[in-house]
């Protein structure tokens, strides 16, 4: 059994690291001024996959933060996935023939879910969806908007086209350090053949052994952010817990 994958988080504002509080961009933490450097520190501290949102084009529809994406690539020796502003095919392959490992589609998901299916025929399995819900429902635009699709809805859109993975954010916890919402997750995972990565509100070494429970076996991965930055989290012990617990399978 392979290991759940631990990303990092890098959420850029204006070409810096920060952590917002449920998606609120007016409260926005400043955790470092140079993401190409955050990137390394991450590698060194034994990750293997870079989870990276550029914030400010997730608001704009465009990529805004391209330069600094551009420098984490630049160093990077992790496979990277990347989200905000993804809302054409130019910007796909754009980014995935800029080194980027997968590309998340979230707002457009709702809107064009054929730009995805497509997306997914021309990059199969290079293509991630963010389903980032409140109360069930998925929001969109930078989370600004709330849609009437609910998450699974949208989720069931995608079903054997070939996407890699569903990143299920709650964005009730997101950034709130309030542990990961493992019921909606789990089942959203258990009611999809696509893979779930489970997002917002990983906070304490006691979130990453609840990922390793039995009824956490169909989920792919999980992302931790401000408590990695705040150093709630030791690095180097989480990811000993998760490949212990898919060696003992």
């Amino acid at each position: 059994m392979a290991p759940v994958i631990l990303f990092p988080a890098i959420d850029l504002k204006n070409g810096e690291c920060v952590r917002l509080l449920r998606g609120d961009m007016a409260q926005a933490t400043v955790f470092n001024t140079d993401p190409a450097a955050q990137a390394r520190a991450f590698a060194d501290q034994g990750f293997e996959y870079l989870h990276v949102v550029d914030l400010d084009g997730a608001f704009a529809g465009v990529p805004v933060n391209a330069e600094a994406v551009r420098r984490i690539l630049s160093g990077l020796t992790m496979k990277m996935q990347l989200g905000g502003g993804v809302r054409d095919m130019r910007t796909v392959r754009g980014w995935l023939e800029s080194g980027v490992t997968r590309v998340i589609i979230g707002t457009a998901a709702v809107h064009d879910p054929d730009f995805v299916r497509e997306a997914a025929r021309l990059y199969p399995e290079r293509i991630a969806v963010g389903i980032d819900a409140r109360d069930g429902r998925v929001a969109v635009d930078g989370w600004a908007k709330t849609s009437d699709v609910s998450a699974l809805e949208l989720g069931r859109r995608f079903e054997d086209v070939g996407v890699a993975a569903i990143i299920y954010t709650d964005i009730s916890r997101d950034g709130a350090l309030a542990g990961l919402n493992i019921a909606s997750t789990v089942a959203l995972a258990e009611a999809l053949t696509i893979p779930v990565i489970a997002s917002g509100g990983l906070a304490s070494i006691e979130d990453i052994r609840r990922l390793t429970e039995p009824d956490c076996g169909r989920l792919a991965g999980a992302i931790v952010g401000r408590a990695l930055y705040d150093g709630r989290l030791d690095p180097r012990e989480a990811l000993a817990i998760l490949r212990a617990s898919s060696a003992a399978v």
